[in-house]
């Protein structure tokens, strides 16, 4: 096993070496009899979901992705959308939302941040996880459509929020909604251990 994960990681092919990192997680996982070995993998295996997973799958699956984007951001606005293209809403012209803008890739640190924090604290798995996890998910897909949607009102607002400044406050918005579900899913365990 070691020598295969070897081989995989040093051939320069970067989405083999996740490949690599993936099947030793699991294989961890797996064999493993220490259960803090067995934490760590479940999160190295979750950082190969937005390293290479989701990726992968945006390859698929681009133009469903970003059309279910334009969907919501053309709902919201009240304009017409095309594929994903949507009309601003004051008429003046068209928004093109270019997989950079999917909310694919946050969706993934959601799983990542929801992982780590988890296995971290030595979480106990209970029914509620996948709502806390989802609540995440769902948090980063709303920030993202209402920061395009905004956008989309006029060609001033998208010179003025799809800008660097912007970015930092969506994204630290969407780090604070990612982070703060995830603690309250295992406040009881972080609390308990603080």
């Amino acid at each position: 096993m070691g020598a295969g994960f070897v081989f995989l990681v040093i051939l320069p092919i970067g989405p083999l070496s996740w490949v690599a990192v993936t099947a030793l997680s699991l294989y961890i996982i797996v064999s493993a009899n220490i259960a803090s070995s067995r934490r760590g993998a479940f999160i190295l295996l979750a950082t190969t979901v937005p390293m290479l997973w989701s990726r992968l799958l945006f390859q698929f699956f681009a133009n469903l992705i970003l059309q279910i984007d334009a969907s919501l951001v053309g709902w919201i606005l009240g304009t017409h959308r095309t594929g994903d293209i949507v009309e601003f809403a004051d008429g003046s012209g068209v928004l093109v939302i270019l997989p950079a803008c999917s909310s694919l890739a946050n969706v993934s640190l959601a799983i990542l941040c929801w992982v780590t924090v988890s296995q971290s604290v030595c979480h106990k798995k209970s029914a509620y996880d996948l709502l806390w996890c989802l609540m995440a998910c769902i948090s980063v897909i709303a920030v993202n459509v209402t920061r395009i949607s905004v956008e989309g009102l006029s060609h001033w607002h998208y010179a003025t929020f799809h800008s660097p400044g912007g970015d930092l406050v969506g994204n630290a918005i969407i780090l604070g909604l990612i982070v703060g579900f995830s603690v309250l899913g295992v406040r009881r365990e972080l609390f308990r251990s603080i």
